[in-house]
């Protein structure tokens, strides 16, 4: 664990210290560093890498802020430039998911000579009004308000059957910091496709075709990017798009050794 020396916020992360290049593994909202251990895709795919797997701030054993400013892209994007400034990491490979994926392309952007390539599974450049509340279940934030985590979860399931790992990871998160990280989340910067554009970074967008708006946004991000590809997920949701794993981890590598060529 580190403090992000911008705010003094403490950062959880776990490094396995092997070699190779290294892979950030970001998790989605609700969730924590736990989830890509939990799937399998830290062995699946950390043969020949050093896999980093950090809690975002509100998330896991990092810090939980119930103050709504304290959930900037600016602020969470700092906090992974702490972790590679601790570790003496100069570039990386970036896996997200949700909005571990949005950090990663924000990352592409401003910081992209810190970026090797991005993998983007169920991400998006941009977050419309009301999306997350569709996402979850209506009254969603006012559940958390209330610190009823266990009623968040039984929300969710109502979309359908949670996978063990994440149903671990939702329950273990505290209701008001994540009620202040869904606040924030709704006024986060969305990024103009003429910046979107700029982004040189080798790009994998791996997109559900049953996740909507995302999978037409994700269709205007391949269109947009540079350097991008696009591998679609049949009949996955948001919530399905990581497992199971096989056909997700198999076109990441696929990406990776494409690149090398």
């Amino acid at each position: 664990m580190i403090n992000n020396p911008a705010d003094g916020s403490e950062i959880f992360f776990d490094d396995d210290q092997d070699g190779g290049e290294p892979i950030l593994f970001l998790h989605g909202s609700a969730l924590s560093r736990s989830i890509w251990r939990g799937l399998g895709y830290t062995k699946a795919l950390g043969e020949g890498h050093r896999t980093i797997r950090m809690d975002l701030r509100g998330h896991g054993k990092s810090a939980k802020s119930h103050d709504v400013a304290d959930y900037t892209m600016d602020k969470v994007v700092g906090d992974i430039q702490a972790v590679l400034d601790h570790l003496g990491i100069e570039r990386i490979h970036i896996v997200g998911y949700s909005f571990g994926a949005r950090t990663g392309l924000h990352m592409a952007m401003h910081h992209p000579e810190q970026v090797i390539s991005l993998i983007m599974l169920g991400g998006t450049y941009e977050i419309t009004d009301g999306e997350i509340g569709k996402l979850f279940f209506p009254g969603y934030l006012e559940v958390l308000r209330n610190g009823d985590i266990e009623g968040f979860v039984i929300g969710q399931e109502k979309n359908g059957r949670l996978d063990p790992s994440t149903r671990l990871a939702f329950k273990s998160n505290d209701p008001l910091a994540l009620a202040a990280y869904y606040e924030a989340a709704e006024t986060l910067q969305n990024i103009d496709l003429a910046d979107l554009a700029k982004i040189r970074i080798p790009t994998l967008l791996l997109i559900g075709t049953r996740d909507q708006p995302r999978f037409d946004q994700n269709k205007i991000m391949v269109r947009t990017l540079p350097d991008a590809r696009m591998v679609v997920l049949p009949e996955r949701t948001h919530g399905s798009t990581l497992f199971p794993i096989e056909p997700v981890v198999n076109a990441i590598q696929s990406f990776w050794t494409g690149r090398q060529r």
